[in-house]
């Protein structure tokens, strides 16, 4: 993994070979957490494609790692690179739990299901000592406030006891995002998420919890996992997921250049297919921004993967009826020093 300077940088820098033939020992990979004085938690969107107009992100930065992560361009906007710096400059947003109970409580508040992991995960690995995510769960547990989460981390299963009591109320739903049941391909894309088994072990206790479900096979990568689409969904009709869905690789900005760095480095005999089966979705680009082809692509390849997937959610019984979660018992927190409710 590389980590050439983001676009809004002034200056870019290139190893080359000097000739001297001496090994240069890579420093040790190490995660640096930085506080971040948020000003507003809950991010909006109108986005015609995402089926949710309001997210919380308790992180910027991902120490997941996954090479394919869509986010990635989102710290040149930081000042730091899409490469590493994603999985090693963290940023972390303490005040999380308090900003939402101040946006919650603003006059004329509506809601509307807040999604968890939008654009990095809640649950990854520095979420075990810093526990944002559990705060900020905590708040909407208390105001009867409705979330969906999608995550890639087993970690999710220790807030199993506020969601499920969430869960009960209709306020509550989970997803977990299974790219393949391969470990090695897994331990190679995404290098510090749970393996495969230890997410779909969570999928059976968030469904035993009494917890809605739902698998997310995604990325859908051409010619690297496809193939287990079907076996993806009959494993998690196995541990009781009830609904389904699929996103294709989406390669914006500097995702280009390091996914086909990945390719080359870890799948290079299929490196030219995967890039000419991707770009056969986008009228012989990369990627294409537009809303709606952005995450399904068009023309016969994605057709295809669009039809599989249709007849395996037929075949397993899959998504056979909506979850809606709740919002008539929504309680706007009383925010401090304000007047309490008169009834």
């Amino acid at each position: 993994m590389s980590n050439a300077s983001g676009r809004f940088e002034p200056e870019a820098r290139a190893t080359f070979d000097d000739g001297w033939d001496l090994a240069e020992d890579l420093p040790p990979l190490r995660t640096h957490v930085q506080d971040e004085a948020a000003r507003t938690i809950i991010t909006r969107n109108d986005s015609p494609d995402i089926s949710f107009d309001r997210s919380i992100n308790p992180y910027r930065g991902c120490e997941h790692g996954c090479i394919y992560c869509y986010a990635r361009p989102s710290h040149c906007y930081l000042g730091h690179s899409a490469g590493l710096d994603f999985e090693t400059q963290l940023y972390a947003k303490p005040n999380a739990a308090a900003l939402l109970e101040k946006e919650l409580a603003a006059p004329g508040y509506r809601p509307a299901t807040m999604a968890l992991g939008t654009n990095t995960d809640p649950y990854q690995p520095i979420e075990r000592e810093r526990r944002i995510t559990r705060s900020v769960l905590e708040v909407l547990e208390r105001t009867g406030h409705p979330v969906g989460i999608v995550t890639k981390s087993a970690l999710v299963v220790r807030d199993i006891d506020i969601l499920q009591r969430m869960a009960e109320r209709g306020l509550a739903k989970v997803a977990l995002s299974v790219t393949t049941l391969d470990r090695h391909l897994a331990r190679r894309m995404e290098p510090r998420a749970s393996t495969p088994s230890r997410r779909l072990d969570a999928l059976r206790q968030l469904s035993e919890a009494g917890i809605p479900t739902a698998v997310m096979v995604a990325p859908v990568i051409p010619s690297l996992n496809d193939h287990e689409i079907e076996s993806i969904l009959a494993a998690a009709k196995t541990v009781g997921v009830q609904q389904a869905g699929y996103v294709m690789l989406r390669l914006p900005l500097e995702l280009k250049e390091l996914f086909r760095e990945w390719l080359a480095t870890e799948v290079p005999d299929r490196a030219n297919r995967v890039l000419h089966l991707l770009q056969s979705m986008h009228g012989g680009r990369d990627y294409v921004a537009a809303f709606g082809a952005r995450g399904r692509g068009s023309g016969p390849y994605a057709e295809q993967v669009a039809a599989r997937f249709r007849l395996a959610l037929k075949r397993l019984q899959l998504n056979e009826q909506r979850i809606p979660l709740r919002t008539d018992l929504f309680k706007p927190p009383t925010p401090a020093g304000g007047q309490l409710p008169l009834f």
